[in-house]
């Protein structure tokens, strides 16, 4: 029997290459508040590509939560038109998803991104027939953790009492960290905008530096 029955995926930086939709939109975000010299290296702007928007507003700007929350208005008026195009799957995914389906996993996305941008973003790449489950963010919601969308989708799926069976597959270390907070295991990916070191610190179990690896750590596994 293998090890895993349902498999999670978080979506920037694991699914999608969407940095440059995000980083542009943070920068757009900060000019806007009157902060534009924060963020006139796309580079430094990465860390926003992953965690909750709300916080790392917080984080990187020094602001109030209010403050933050307007940031993040700010942010979602040229995310939502241009910046969520900006992006697209990397290379071997829909074979890896494709594979995974054929072998019988339950696939699921887990993301800390809205749930209705989630949805826009598969279904314009077409990977959204791949997945049983697609759980993001709640909008209403700006502080929800990853560990909250996981707890959701173990809900959904009823495996609540089966998280032996599960695994969550990312790029950051807060989907290490939501992970290792619900009690399932996590598979790092460096290909994305985390590092090796990151996401081992956060409790990543297994680390797989290109797409292709990710199905050679499953199959090991099983």
């Amino acid at each position: 029997m293998r090890n895993y029955d349902v498999l999670l995926f978080d979506l920037d930086g694991t699914l999608t290459a969407s940095g440059e939709g995000i980083t542009k939109s943070v920068q757009y975000a900060l000019q806007k508040m009157g902060k534009g010299e924060l963020g006139q290296d796309l580079e430094t702007l990465k860390v926003f590509i992953g965690p909750p928007l709300l916080k790392q507003f917080m984080a990187f700007g020094g602001w109030s939560e209010a403050e933050a929350e307007q940031a993040v208005k700010y942010y979602r008026e040229r995310y939502t038109v241009t910046g969520i195009f900006e992006n697209h799957p990397y290379e071997g995914i829909e074979r890896l998803l494709n594979n995974l389906k054929e072998k019988g996993y339950t696939l699921v996305v887990a993301s800390s991104k809205p749930d209705s941008m989630v949805h826009i973003v598969l279904e314009h790449f077409h990977l959204d027939s791949y997945f049983d489950v697609i759980l993001g963010s709640d909008i209403n919601q700006p502080k929800m953790t990853k560990a909250e969308v996981i707890e959701q989708v173990l809900r959904k799926l009823g495996y609540e009492k089966k998280k032996e069976r599960v695994v969550m597959i990312g790029d950051r270390s807060h989907d290490a960290e939501g992970a290792k907070q619900v009690g399932i295991a996590c598979i790092g990916v460096t290909y994305g905008y985390g590092t090796k070191a990151e996401l081992l610190q956060a409790g990543a179990g297994e680390i797989a530096e290109t797409v292709e690896e990710i199905e050679k750590i499953l199959e090991r596994k099983n």
